[in-house]
């Protein structure tokens, strides 16, 4: 085993690392590329296509990426949505596109205001590292089978990381900035502690979520259609588990299909279980929808659900030190918010330092406390539902939890009804605005009046859609 040190060369622009070659980590280096040449530390392998690879399990289930984290990844890498596009992705508008039963009722399909893209992770995450590394500045490498061991400075700023290659080799690496989008399985924590920096406070909300995930091969009738999507949202304060279902359509006229239950509800891993679950529902329709299609692959399941936030914000953090994306928090999948905030905190991150300049000391701190706003919309929907669940947390949900969830109660009730209070609530969820859009006086008023037109009896389905999947 060998080591040594690799400094930036002289007079060359400044160096950034990113921990983490995931979709948060390319949307950072891209973020940083103007200002710096930008090294990604990666443990595994990348795959040269739209296909699955080991450090993301996740990959298997319906992610959904919203209008503001689109958007924010458009303005970040413009052409991606063509890009997208191109390799089959789905634009579909909301709440137009969208068949969607709330814990209080069916949602009307309102005029589009908002959209999500459909598409497969894997497909996505490819196609935004194709834009990223096939950029013109060509600025952002990768060093892959690569192991990050540590932080190299001390408690007042960070200098660079200690790696290791998969032939045991062992560097330095020095830079200007570091930014750990490692995920979940951060290590970060303990590399504070070894530079004598307490590590942030954390807070976990664990429902107790596991998925199960299937694609299927869509109808015929479907492919040429702007197929919605199709979800049956849980109860999550009903006393019980927690169950829900989804039909996603994504690339090559596949739907995937993902079912969720939490503590005492949870899916299997059995093909055999998979449409009974669905077809037990709080509505029927997920299972109705695909009973009479061919799986096309078998059943996925992931566990790993926990809310979990690290405050970093709140640390005397070392200078130079950046955390992003699940590093910082990560949030049940089901919300579907963790790729946007990952987007939005890159704009973010671009923002600020182009605002107060690359060698600006504390410019880390700054970065730091402008993704927090991001962070604290997401964790308000999916730490502020999951809490109610039995056994999420050790004490339950707070007074301040028990109000805002009898108001969120309200105002979803509301916009079953009410195409304005809807067009506010998905500002929200698509993450295009924060949470003060739901206190303005106009929404308030119209949350208290309730909806404005009466609940649906029946899922909202055309009678072409209705057609085409043959449902009565």
């Amino acid at each position: 085993m060998s080591a040594s040190t690799t400094e930036p060369t002289p007079g060359s622009p400044g160096r950034a690392i990113v921990i983490g070659a995931s979709l948060t980590g390319m949307l950072a280096a891209q973020a940083l590329a103007d200002e710096a040449d930008v090294v990604i530390i990666e443990r595994d392998t990348l795959p040269d296509g739209p296909t699955s690879r080991k450090g993301l399990p996740q990959a298997h289930h319906a992610h959904l990426l919203w209008s503001g984290g689109a958007n924010a990844i458009e303005t970040l890498l413009p052409g991606t949505a063509k890009a997208l596009a191109a390799h089959g992705a789905r634009r579909i508008p909301l709440t137009t596109g969208m068949v969607g039963y709330s814990p209080q009722g069916w949602f009307r399909r309102w005029n589009e205001s908002h959209h999500v893209i459909g598409c497969s992770r894997d497909l996505l995450d490819w196609v935004i590292r194709d834009q990223v590394l096939m950029g013109v500045r060509n600025r952002v490498t990768v060093m892959q089978q690569t192991e990050v061991l540590g932080l190299e400075g001390d408690a007042s700023a960070v200098t660079g990381v200690r790696i290791r290659r998969d032939d045991g080799q062992e560097q330095t690496l020095l830079a200007d900035m570091v930014v750990d989008a490692g995920g979940r399985a951060s290590r970060t924590p303990a590399w504070l502690r070894d530079l004598g920096v307490q590590a942030p406070a954390v807070r976990e909300v664990d429902s107790g979520l596991v998925y199960a995930s299937r694609i299927y091969r869509a109808p015929e009738k479907t492919h040429r259609m702007a197929w919605p999507i199709i979800s049956v949202q849980a109860t999550v304060r009903g006393g019980g588990p927690g169950q829900s279902g989804v039909i996603l359509p994504i690339e090559d006229g596949r739907w995937l299909v993902t079912l969720s239950g939490t503590r005492g509800g949870e899916p299997t891993s059995s093909k055999d279980d998979f449409l009974p679950f669905a077809l037990q529902l709080r509505h029927p329709i997920v299972g109705e929808v695909i009973e009479k299609l061919t799986p096309l692959t078998d059943v996925k399941v992931t566990r790993m659900t926990v809310n979990r936030r690290r405050f970093y914000e709140k640390v005397a953090m070392p200078d130079r030190l950046v955390v992003v994306g699940d590093a910082v928090a990560a949030y049940n999948p089901i919300y579907g918010h963790g790729m946007s905030v990952a987007a939005l905190s890159a704009v973010t991150l671009k923002n600020v330092v182009r605002r107060h300049g690359w060698a600006t000391p504390g410019l880390a701190r700054h970065i730091q406390k402008g993704i927090t706003r991001h962070i604290n919309t997401a964790w308000t929907f999916a730490a502020g539902s999951d809490v109610f669940y039995p056994g999420a947390t050790q004490d339950g949900p707070t007074l301040g939890e028990r109000i805002a969830a009898r108001f969120v109660d309200r105002l979803i009730y509301t916009a079953t009804g009410s195409g304005r209070v809807a067009r506010d609530v998905t500002d929200v969820m698509t993450l295009e605005a924060g949470p003060h859009t739901l206190v303005r006086p106009s929404t308030l008023v119209a949350a208290i009046c309730g909806p404005l037109k009466p609940q649906l009896a029946h899922p909202p389905l055309t009678d072409e859609e209705r057609q085409a999947i043959t449902i009565a």
